[in-house]
């Protein structure tokens, strides 16, 4: 294509016009400046030269090249004639490597090589790896009672944590201190799992812009939002996608927050929700299930999986909308903290007969999540083998506390 052949091809129309071929010029950027000449008429816009002013020899679109007689009699599947297939056969070179130009369609790097799904646990082991020793100093993981208040709790409160639990606790909190890094691979990838699961896509997407507010939340940054949760924030969003047992409510969630009347921000309201969850666990309510099944990590995420399927079902069956949200959050905020067992119980029915009746209706087999969870009788049952605790494990030397401003409030973040 790069030698510029001085050859006129003449064949015989479909109109039994004579029509010329005659190469002009080389193939520049992906376009060509031939012109097809019929009947001695140069095939194109007539528009007045301004170096010369006679009409200018312009290309056409490939488009319309094929549109014109001669390709379409080239397309044609006719056996051309003996005298004729030394030319057509360089004219059928030429009109193959013109769709070779016209097929070329841009590479996306997203999806040539898109972010890796992270499961939660993977997640979870780089807090764990993680040195958090300069937050852990400023944690404060159960409410400071004095006086009455504090002798009242010892005798008729719910029970201590385990000692060997307060380590895994303790993370949990320091999750929530940290602000999400663009430096750190793992925090980029749990935003973008919880980005592509919620939405369906495959593609990457942009770490700032307004497609962030498509899945609720309230900017152009997500980690604007992340008031008071810090990354445990995401980290429950993440479990939420990730886990086969609840990304189907996860999914029907986030319709219902896209509904014209009824409609919330879904990533705002889950960030409300491990706002409670937090608050609850802080207040020792949650600590005798941790207890139970020796684990406290495992407990908190079905606890804000409870909380928000809580409000899920208030907002949907009472046909609430943005207005009502504050009373909302207030009604689902004190149910929690008075009802933590009858809130696990709820949502342990909830996904039994889910499972029950099969794959609920428009969700499919989800090969990308991670390996189903244990239900909440399967790791009740292994509780007391140890296998739900990690506080041995964990190593920590950083975490940040919530606001305590923020304790006991109940609105959009």
């Amino acid at each position: 294509m790069e030698e510029d052949i001085d050859v006129t091809t003449r064949i015989e129309g479909l109109n039994g016009l004579s029509c010329e071929c005659k190469p002009f010029e080389e193939i520049t950027n992906g376009h060509s400046n031939h012109k097809p000449v019929m009947n001695g008429v140069v095939i194109g816009h007539s528009v007045k030269d301004h170096t010369n002013g006679s009409a200018p020899l312009r290309s056409l679109p490939i488009s319309a090249l094929k549109q014109n007689g001669l390709l379409q009699t080239l397309a044609a599947e006719d056996q051309p004639k003996p005298a004729e297939e030394t030319e057509n056969a360089e004219l059928e070179r030429a009109r193959q490597e013109w769709d070779a130009l016209e097929n070329i369609q841009p590479v996306l790097t997203e999806d040539s090589n898109p972010t890796p799904l992270i499961p939660f646990n993977e997640a979870l082991q780089y807090f764990q790896t993680t040195d958090l020793g300069d937050l852990l100093k400023n944690i404060q993981p159960t409410i400071r009672r004095t006086g009455l208040a504090a002798i009242t709790h010892f005798l008729f409160g719910p029970p201590r944590l385990h000692r060997e639990l307060l380590e895994e606790r303790d993370l949990v909190f320091a999750i929530a201190q940290c602000h999400v890094d663009n430096s750190q691979p793992v925090h980029m990838r749990v935003l973008q799992t919880i980005y592509k699961r919620l939405i369906g896509s495959r593609l990457d997407c942009p770490r700032y812009g307004s497609h962030w507010e498509n899945i609720g939340f309230q900017g152009t940054d997500p980690a604007t939002d992340l008031r008071g949760t810090g990354f445990l924030g995401l980290m429950h969003t993440l479990y939420f996608v990730m886990d086969p047992e609840t990304l189907p409510l996860a999914r029907d969630i986030y319709k219902l927050s896209q509904h014209p009347t009824q409609n919330f921000p879904f990533s705002v309201m889950s960030i409300n929700m491990t706002r409670i969850a937090l608050q609850v666990l802080r207040e020792e309510a949650l600590s005798k299930e941790c207890n139970r099944r020796q684990q406290v990590v495992g407990v908190l995420n079905e606890f804000y999986v409870a909380t928000y399927l809580h409000l899920y079902q208030l907002w949907k069956t009472q046909q609430k909308t943005i207005a009502d949200s504050g009373f909302v959050l207030k009604e689902v905020e004190l149910f929690a903290k008075k009802n933590p067992k009858q809130m696990l119980r709820r949502l342990e029915v909830f996904l039994k007969e889910r499972r029950a009746g099969g794959i609920p209706r428009g969700t499919s087999p989800d090969p990308q999540g991670q390996q189903p969870s244990p239900s909440l009788g399967e790791r009740a049952a292994r509780a007391g083998t140890g296998q739900g605790s990690k506080g041995k494990e964990m190593h920590f030397t950083g975490v940040c506390d919530l606001p305590p401003d923020m304790e006991g409030e109940a609105r959009l973040i």
